[in-house]
């Protein structure tokens, strides 16, 4: 129901009759005689509304009264008071409980700090009723921000428009055309629905077609940004088997089991930064992005020297062995953390987004992980086309018995490129981290989808891993929102097979004569 506020109603203090009838009785009486104590303005009402929210009212000896902190207080006059034997708690619905969210919002309108003001808005965007339209016209016309002033003048076509009023509501309807607020959106969808007068429902009508081709624009671009962060992640996770697979020929199943490590790494850190140093903790990822990288690369270089060098040339076995290997990784994990996932908290800085549309935020994590995916291809470039390593691993790669011959230890090279893969996979697994839970079975998610990549890609290229990442991620959700997930990954894999049937080497094939 709507509170009964009269537009005309004089300015005075906040009676203990109101306090009393705002406690106690039918709830539409309640709201009336808060609606007629909000035309007061009277400060002494919030702190009032706000000990009803927090269950400190008590009703005694005719009186409401607060009791906070052990003090009792009466509520009209804020003088001390003594609470009688047989005091009673005051008892609130959830509908009363709105009505005095919406009253402590109404009243905050007024504050002097914008930031409260804007608080309130947003807050009234929910709750609003006719009750309030008064006192959120004086609010527009005191209103000195100009962006809040335009707010407020919409928050006043979303009270008129469920108004009793063809006229108003028709006003309304203009008004609200030029919102870009989801919200109105949505309140317009279900205006129409109620709707009867045919005059009001087209105007209704048109006032949705230019919100929602507004609104469009942020859903489009959210899109494209869900898409080119999935591909970030698939680049990231198919970088390290770029390496073991691309240019090691090795198929490594437990790719995955790898990523899972680099996660679990940040899962230590983290921990060890909250018990050892608790006011650095927004630092921790600092330090798990070395720690990842690590772990994961000592546990790569192991497998690599007691199981992988034997299998060289051999893909079928490394296939098996590595499989093995994955289910070994997952089975320690268990037993070392459980087998339930863990939880990594994000930074503070990390907390949150950035609002660039009202219909669209991007994540500040998901901006994190694009930066952090740009520079690990940044690296892994410099550190494969630029340095002495990178030399001989390309050199090994292409042409191991003439690398030997020219004095390479080709078993070392071995080591350091597996390990450098693995813990590329790593730092995959630190990223992942931040967008989801931790658990023994993470990687199991991106190792069909990294090696779709890797292929799709061509094999050996680097360069073509980047754009068949991106392009997987891009296109899987566009038709997600097209097919839906599932329909979307048969889909994907069609294409993929399709490609591969044209371009068996992939789309970025290595040009030119290699030396086998």
């Amino acid at each position: 129901m709507l509170l009964c506020v009269a537009a005309s109603a004089g300015a005075y203090a906040l009676t203990p009759e109101q306090a009393l009838h705002i406690a106690q009785g039918d709830s539409d009486d309640r709201i009336a005689a808060l609606g007629q104590a909000l035309a007061s303005g009277d400060p002494a009402l919030a702190a009032y509304v706000q000990a009803l929210l927090d269950d400190e009212v008590k009703i005694g000896a005719g009186k409401a009264l607060i009791v906070h902190d052990g003090k009792v207080t009466d509520a009209a006059s804020g003088a001390a008071a003594t609470l009688p034997d047989d005091a009673q708690d005051v008892i609130n619905p959830n509908r009363m409980r709105r009505q005095f969210e919406g009253a402590l919002a109404v009243l905050r309108l007024f504050s002097k700090d914008v930031a409260v003001r804007q608080r309130a808005i947003t807050e009234l965007k929910d709750v609003a009723g006719e009750g309030h339209l008064a006192l959120i016209e004086k609010a527009e016309r005191a209103e000195t921000d100009p962006g809040l002033k335009s707010q407020l003048a919409r928050l006043r076509a979303a009270v008129l428009v469920a108004s009793s009023d063809p006229a108003k509501r028709l006003a309304a309807a203009a008004l609200l055309a030029d919102s870009e607020q989801p919200a109105t959106q949505s309140l317009l969808i279900d205006r129409i629905a109620a709707e009867t007068d045919p005059g009001v429902r087209a105007a209704l009508e048109a006032s949705l077609r230019k919100v929602s081709s507004r609104l469009a624009w942020g859903e489009r671009l959210g899109l494209l940004f869900t898409g080119i962060s999935l591909g970030s992640i698939l680049m990231l996770a198919a970088l390290g088997l770029a390496i073991t697979y691309g240019l090691m020929g090795v198929i490594n199943m437990a790719h995955g089991e790898l990523m899972m490590i680099g996660a679990y790494a940040t899962y230590v850190v983290q921990n060890a930064f909250r018990h050892y140093a608790p006011g650095a903790f927004d630092a921790y990822i600092v330090a798990a992005i070395p720690a990842s990288f690590l772990a994961s690369a000592l546990v790569g270089a192991a497998m690599e020297r007691t199981v992988i060098r034997w299998l060289y040339g051999r893909p079928l076995e490394t296939l098996l062995a590595t499989w093995g290997i994955s289910l070994i990784l997952m089975q320690v994990v268990r037993t070392l953390f459980g087998a339930q996932n863990v939880g990594v908290e994000n930074p503070g800085w990390l907390s949150g987004g950035l609002v660039v549309l009202p219909n669209l935020t991007l994540p500040y994590n998901r901006l994190a992980i694009l930066v952090f995916a740009v520079l690990v291809l940044a690296g892994m470039a410099l550190l494969i086309g630029r340095t002495r390593l990178g030399l001989f691993v390309r050199g090994v790669t292409q042409n191991r018995r003439m690398a030997a011959c020219v004095g390479v230890d080709t078993a070392r090279i071995d080591t350091y490129a597996f390990a450098l893969g693995a813990g590329i996979a790593g730092l995959a697994g630190c990223a992942l981290s931040q967008i989801g839970n931790v658990g023994p079975d993470l990687g199991q998610g991106y190792i069909v989808d990294s090696f779709m990549v890797v292929v799709l890609g061509g094999v050996g290229q680097i360069a073509g891993t980047v754009y068949a990442g991106l392009g997987l991620g891009l296109l899987s959700k566009l038709l997600e929102g097209w097919q839906g997930a599932v329909l979307a990954k048969i889909m994907v894999l069609v294409l993929i097979v399709v490609v591969i049937q044209k371009r068996p080497q992939g789309l970025f094939a290595l040009k030119g004569r290699s030396a086998e």
